[in-house]
Formats: structure tokens, sequence, C-alpha cells
């Protein structure tokens, strides 16, 4: 009888663990795992050619993109676009012989809630072709106590780039809420302020550039559990919060005058609605964040509060404007739905008078069309509906918000 061999290395079937038979072929256990090593090696190298060389947008041609989505805020997007751009041309240096190093421009924005801080950063991600994040500084605590670490922002950095460290390491993470880890008063606490101070301390780091180890599937560090190790030096990093309370700050700032003189005070009246756009460093350490982390977000913005124009226009114009929304969920039932101008109106002012910023828009808007998304998909003889000012009234005054102002 014939002894069996492998066709490719001629080894006998006793002197290895599997032989794989063919219908006039066999092939042993070396030759399979040298032959998925040559197959592995030639996908990665045909990957590698295959991959888009990375292009690089001008701040003019971000801005562009963003005003599709995002109505006003002129000087945040102008910041934005500019370090973005800014970043990723430091990416791009080689090394010269003059040995002049970019440092990295980490942004922190400030603006009152609802006014499009974190649709900024969510937009701009859409344009951007490398890894992007958000996460929430609310649930982190100082290392060692319940919640999650520091580190747990970059496990969603890499969880956006599938895991390639080496794409992560030139994305970009926006940490949202960043007033709410702001210590409670201005002086260095003399305990443990586990989910403030100790918190912006942690971060110091992680903005200015380390090799940190990340736990894989986030949470909390366990001593045997296996890391991976991410540098952040090239990770630029936009930090927003409402900082609410702020203003007041501001305020007393603008108003220390010598005895005697009170110079520019007509001035600072004439903005006092908008003090936000007068905000500094000074005003972000007397709120309550350190120096040291301050000193790593050098670039600071702030975002104009909403008034009732620059609202009527968000829910009008943008690519995905709530009227567009509405319009369409309607017409996936046959219905055409229209809004006309004194609605429109109506919503703007009540938006204004509770003050919620853009996100009041949807509930008051989810408040007038309620009643009708529940009956016409139901009701097939209706084929068109116009939202007047008189239904947008009666819906809205039978609604829990003419309620809560009753109280």
């Amino acid at each position: 009888m014939a002894q069996t061999t492998c066709s490719f290395c001629g080894r006998a079937k006793k002197d290895v663990s599997l032989m794989v038979s063919g219908i006039s072929a066999h092939i042993c256990d070396f030759c399979i795992e040298q032959a998925h090593e040559i197959v592995g090696e030639d996908k990665k190298t045909k990957k590698s050619s295959d991959k888009k060389a990375f292009i690089l947008k001008k701040p003019k041609e971000l801005t562009q993109y963003l005003d599709q989505y995002v109505i006003g805020q002129e000087d945040a997007k102008k910041v934005l676009t500019v370090a973005v751009y800014n970043h990723y041309k430091r990416l791009q240096q080689k090394e010269d012989a003059d040995e002049i190093k970019i440092e990295k421009s980490n942004i922190i924005l400030v603006g009152d809630t609802g006014t499009g801080k974190t649709y900024l950063a969510k937009t701009l991600a859409k344009t951007l072709e490398v890894p992007f994040c958000i996460a929430d500084a609310t649930v982190l605590t100082e290392a060692g106590y319940v919640g999650e670490d520091v580190e747990s922002i970059l496990t969603r950095l890499l969880q956006a780039a599938d895991y390639k460290v080496e794409d992560a390491e030139r994305g970009i993470v926006y940490i949202d809420e960043l007033d709410k880890i702001a210590r409670k008063s201005d002086n260095p606490s003399i305990t443990r302020d586990v989910s403030g101070e100790g918190v912006q301390q942690a971060l110091l780091k992680l903005l200015e550039g380390t090799i940190v180890n990340v736990p894989p599937q986030g949470g909390r560090k366990h001593p045997d559990q296996k890391m991976i190790a991410v540098n952040t030096e090239n990770i630029l990093f936009i930090c927003g919060g409402a900082f609410d309370g702020i203003t007041r700050h501001i305020g007393k700032r603008l108003h220390t005058q010598p005895m005697g003189f009170s110079p520019g005070s007509a001035f600072v009246s004439a903005d006092r609605d908008n003090l936000l756009q007068y905000v500094t460093a000074q005003d972000l350490k007397a709120f309550g964040l350190i120096p040291e982390l301050i000193g790593r977000l050098p670039v600071l913005s702030h975002l104009d509060p909403l008034t009732g124009i620059t609202l009527k226009r968000i829910l009008t114009e943008p690519k995905n404007a709530l009227v567009k929304q509405y319009a369409k969920l309607m017409a996936m039932e046959g219905v055409s739905l229209s809004f006309d101008e004194a609605a429109l109106d109506f919503i703007v002012a009540k938006a204004v008078e509770y003050n919620l910023g853009a996100r009041g828009l949807r509930s008051i808007c989810e408040a007038i069309v309620t009643d009708a998304m529940y009956e016409i998909p139901s009701d097939n003889s209706v084929k068109e509906l116009l939202i007047d000012e008189a239904y947008a009234k009666s819906k809205f005054d039978g609604s829990k918000f003419k309620k809560l102002q009753a109280a």
C-alpha cells in the first residue's frame, strides 16, 4: 500500500498531526499554516496599496459643509475648521532643518444649552476621513472610584477606528459637558473631589500627549486585563460645555473699573444678552477649571445665543431641518404636510419664551403634530395637512407646555 505524503512538502502522514486529502493531492497542517500566513500578508499588502490618500480639506471648504447643517455660529465654525486644518497639516509636517515643531491646539467651546456645540462636532465628523468619537465628561471619575476612568474616552476612539491603533492616534475626540467636572469653589479642594478636580487632573497628560494603556472593552482597569497602548500626542481634543453661570464671572470682570471712571459701560450694556463673546481663560478659572487644564486647551471660542430669527432659520433652512423631517415622515404615509408662516412664527415665539435653544423647537413641534401623526396612519382619506397658527395654538394649548406655563 502506497504511503500518503503531503503534495507540497513531502512529509509522511505519520510525521504530521493532520493531513487533509483532496481528489488527487494531500496537504499537511504545516503547509496549511504557512499558506494561511502567505494569504494574510498578501491581503494586508493589497489593502495598504488600495487605501485612499488622505485629502486635507481647506477651512473654507469645511465651513461650506457646516453651513448646510448649522445656522449661524460663524466664530465657532471658523475656530473649529482652522484648528482641524492646522492639526492635519501638523501631522503631515516633515522633519525640517530648522527643527520647528508645531504644537497641537486643543479647543474649548463655551455656549448655552441648545446652541449647537455637540451638533457642530457631530456634523464636522461626517466630512472628516478620520476616526471621531464623542465622550461624556459627566460619567468620569478619578481612578479607583465607581464610574469610568479617563482612559475609557480612548476606548470609544479605538472602536471608531476598528481597533486600528495607528488610525486612532490621528483621530479627534469631542469631550462634552466639560463644565460638569468643574470644582465647586475657586480654591483647591482639601478633600477628594473624585468627579471634579480629580478628573481634571487625570485629563492633563491625556490632552498634552502621552502613551496611555487603554482597556479594549472600556470600564475599569484590571491587573490581568490585556491593554492597548495609545499615544495621544497627535489626537486633537475638542471640549464643550454650557458653563451655566459663567456670565456672572464675565460681567463682574467687565465691570471692574477704577473709582470715578466708567469706560465702555455703554458698550458692555449693549451686549449684555451675549456676554459669552467676552469669555476668557480667567473666567474659566473662576468657574472652576484648574489652570493646568485651561493651559492645555489654548483655543477658546464661544457660541452665540439663538435669537428668534436664527431659530426660524434652524426650523426651515438646514438639510435636515425639523420641518423637512416631519414632511418626510408624513410623505411616507402618502400625506403632504406644510406649515404656514404664522405657525412657524408661533413655534419660534414659544421656543424663545421657554429658552431651550434649538432642542426646544423639537419639543414644541412634537406637541403640535403628535395628534395628527397618531390619527393619519389609520385614516386613508387624508392626503394633505396644513398646519396654520390656529391649529398650532390649539394643539399647544392642550399640551403639557401650557399647563406648565399656567403653573
